[in-house]
């Protein structure tokens, strides 16, 4: 029923194209000293999902675009300083953009994640933008792929194949991750569970770094991963891209095709994209079982008009991933390539609709996503049967209404609402089937005046978990909860741009976070971390009160950030086990007993601070000495000890070459080093330090012409000494894997060099 009811949604929105005014926007692209005209410089809008090359003759044209209204428009160009403006289309001047040429590295993009889209200079929220090029590589998945470039963002591993974001040291539920509009959601309350998004989908990755709960609600306290899909291309042209990489690590293969197109604004997207990995190997051996495999086909289909845009994407995400349940004295390692999975295993699949559509009204608009998602996690002991099976369906609804610009303030309002509904279709039980319903609200202003930029909003949250109650051969298993969340959450923001070098922001805000009804109501054998969970049905909600500042600078020769920022979170969260108490339960496959470490979800108060940033050297146009680093502070204020699951310090250096070379473009090479420092501060109740180690990288490429289309070729490696370590985040290393032997764990992967190409496409009518 909901599904035929979103495809009248979008037949009637179709219809409605036919008597939509049409309105073209023309203009040109130059060289700011030479007024030369710049070709295949591209032009998007990123309100309205659109971009266009400019042509032989500089330049574009946008058709069926709104005829009032302000708009941010950035042009980009190769060697040039990027432009972001706001545009009034209601004007009839045609737009020349004059661009400046620069050596600097791209320190001002378009922020689209926050509640008004804008320039990163004038936006107070601390982002980051990974491209689409930076998203290709040596990476096994999205998470680990951002880890790689973003200060302050690093990952919780289980094997290669799973990865879940830390951002400033949160996880978990604590960070949102979007996708076609939609927050991701399948059971990320599992240390095991990853994100269940293909990494060549995105056009490029916003990472927001602190509370932004004001726009996203409860689990968004330590920030949000945008993910955002390709634009739709110009009237009458079709592009796509084919990728493929392999590494040889773990014989990783990546192949994606994608191809979109735009029919008189009838618009269209597919892509398939194929992953497949025998087990990773590290200095000791391949660690047994740790292959996977993974399959995504998503697309869209949509019409872009005058009065604005709606487009249906679907999403079909399926991964295979191999685990190894061995306990000490086991032999970890072996030298088998096989492809084939061994049990246990894990069988995840994500289906996701989101109708995402964008009405303008005047000079104001309205925005409006609505999605479905299904996932289903099944655990695999030893046969096909799972032995632990999730469902959860998610329906969700996102509204955001802008209103024009008035003296420059500018006032967006905002409702929100989800309903999830999970239930267990296996054998074993971890977390009660449950319902989960959540309703929001917030107002948000932005005042822009001079040199500086004023943000400030309210939000209203209401949350409801009814996990139920249920019996097995006439005992309890799960005693069943009902409990109700409701807050009132603030923040604020300043940015100053004091000239066109140097900028400065700052952030202040109260942010809260329900608590999942894993926390509430766990009680079962956790089968992909092998422990005892158990929950607590009177959990208070995580309240936040969190601060940060940052200040950028951006010359010919030198662009850096550095940003402190401090998080006080009031009854903080998490599973630990203490006294080393364990657990007995019989197997369901052999009948025997067996023992588990026991975790129990409880609270404390805590405090997170720490700083990052980054900073490029240019001392001449085809020499970038690029640096980043981040440093995350914990401490569990409750028993004066550190927090768990916190990332070390890390620098990563990384000196890059690009000389001129006749007859190819885009040509580099690059040397690099990972810095990661020792960890000492964990949880000794359940946790081992981790020692320092340093990484050698270095990497190769080019770009070449087939006809009229370019292809860039590369290679990289990373690892190249082939170092023996534990990561601090790793689940597999000594103190995490078991409690019952704190020596052993399974080594971070060795050696790895990936050879891939990228050949992006295109027609045009």
């Amino acid at each position: 029923m909901k599904l035929k009811l979103i495809s009248c949604f979008l037949f009637l929105f179709i219809q409605i194209t036919a008597f939509a005014d049409v309105n073209i926007i023309k203009g040109k692209v130059v060289d700011a000293k030479t007024n030369e005209t710049l070709i295949g410089a591209v032009v998007s809008i990123p309100d309205l999902h659109v971009s266009v090359a400019t042509n032989a003759n500089g330049e574009f044209t946008f058709r069926s675009v709104p005829a009032t209204g302000k708009y941010v428009v950035q042009v980009q160009y190769l060697s040039y300083k990027t432009i972001t403006q706001t545009v009034d289309f209601s004007s009839p001047t045609p737009l020349v953009f004059a661009m400046q040429a620069s050596i600097m590295e791209q320190h001002e993009v378009v922020i689209t994640g926050t509640p008004i889209t804008a320039s990163s200079r004038s936006n107070s929220t601390s982002a980051s933008v990974v491209t689409k090029e930076q998203l290709q590589g040596a990476s096994t998945n999205l998470i680990d792929a951002l880890s790689r470039q973003v200060p302050g963002v690093s990952q919780i591993t289980t094997s290669q194949a799973i990865s879940k974001p830390v951002i400033r040291g949160l996880s978990y539920n604590r960070v949102v991750t979007l996708s076609d509009g939609v927050k991701q959601q399948g059971q990320q309350f599992g240390d095991e569970h990853g994100i269940e998004i293909d990494q060549f989908q995105a056009e490029r990755v916003e990472v927001l770094r602190g509370a932004a709960s004001l726009m996203y609600g409860s689990d968004a306290l330590g920030g949000v991963i945008n993910v955002i899909d390709p634009p739709s291309p110009a009237e009458g042209n079709i592009k796509g891209e084919v990728l493929s990489n392999y590494s040889t690590n773990s014989g990783l293969v990546n192949t994606s095709v994608m191809l979109s197109g735009n029919e008189n604004g009838f618009v269209w997207r597919g892509r398939g994209t194929y992953q497949n990995a025998h087990s990773y190997n590290t200095p000791a051996g391949y660690f047994q079982n740790s292959g996977f495999n993974q399959t995504d086909f998503n697309g869209m289909l949509g019409v872009n008009k005058a009065w604005g845009y709606s487009h249906l994407n679907f999403s079909y995400y399926k991964n295979n991933i191999g685990f190894f349940d061995a306990e000490p004295g086991d032999n970890l390692y072996s030298n088998s390539t096989s492809r084939t999975l061994d049990y246990p295993k894990q069988d995840i699949r994500h289906y996701k609709l989101a109708f995402n559509n964008n009405f303008i009204l005047g000079s104001n608009s309205l925005k409006l996503d609505l999605g479905f998602q299904k996932n289903q996690r099944r655990e695999l002991e030893d046969n096909p049967t799972p032995v632990l099976f999730f469902d959860l369906n998610t329906y969700s609804l996102d509204a955001k209404y802008y209103l024009h610009d008035f003296n420059g303030w500018r006032p967006v309002f905002g409702i929100s609402a989800s309903l999830g509904h999970s239930v267990n279709k296996g054998v074993e039980l971890l977390v009660p089937a449950y319902d989960e319903y959540s309703t929001g609200a917030f107002g948000y202003v932005k005042k822009t005046w001079e040199n500086n930029t004023f943000s400030a909003g309210l939000r209203f949250d209401y949350i409801q978990n009814k996990g139920k109650q249920q019996f097995v051969d006439g005992d309890e298993i799960f005693t069943g909860f009902d409990n109700k969340f409701s807050n009132v959450s603030g923040a604020f923001g300043y940015t100053h741009i004091f000239n066109d070098v140097l900028s400065f922001k700052a952030n202040a805000g109260t942010a809260f976070r329900a608590p999942n009804p894993a926390e509430l109501g766990s009680n079962g054998v956790h089968e992909g971390t092998n422990r005892y969970e158990i929950g607590a049905g009177n959990l208070s909600p995580e309240r936040s009160y969190q601060a940060d500042a940052t200040l950028e600078y951006g010359s010919g020769f030198v662009t850096g950030s550095f940003g402190i920022y401090e998080n006080y979170i009031h009854n903080y969260i998490y599973a630990s086990n203490t006294n080393n108490e364990q657990i007995t339960v019989t197997d369901e496959s052999t009948g025997l007993p067996r023992s588990y470490d026991a975790y129990r979800y409880g609270q404390v108060n805590a405090n997170l601070y720490g700083f990052e940033g980054n900073l490029t050297l240019h001392p001449v146009s085809f020499l970038h000495f690029e640096n980043t680093f981040s440093y995350t502070r914990a401490q569990n204020r409750s028993f004066d000890r550190p927090l768990p699951l916190i990332p070390a310090g890390v620098l990563h250096n990384t000196l890059r070459f690009e000389p001129k070379v006749k007859g190819i473009s885009d040509f580099y090479l690059s040397a690099g080093i990972d810095n990661f420092f020792k960890q000492t501060r964990v949880d000794a109740t359940f946790e081992t330090p981790a020692d320092a180690y340093t990484l050698l990288n270095a990497g190769i490429g080019a770009t070449f012409k087939i006809g009229a289309q370019p292809l860039k070729v590369y290679v990289s490696g990373n690892n190249l000494t082939n170092k023996r370590y534990y990561d601090a985040l790793s689940r597999l290393r000594p103190g995490r894997y078991s409690q019952e032997d704190p020596t052993f764990g399974v080594y971070n992967p060795g050696r790895n060099i990936t050879f891939g190409f990228y050949l992006p496409f295109g027609t045009n009518k």
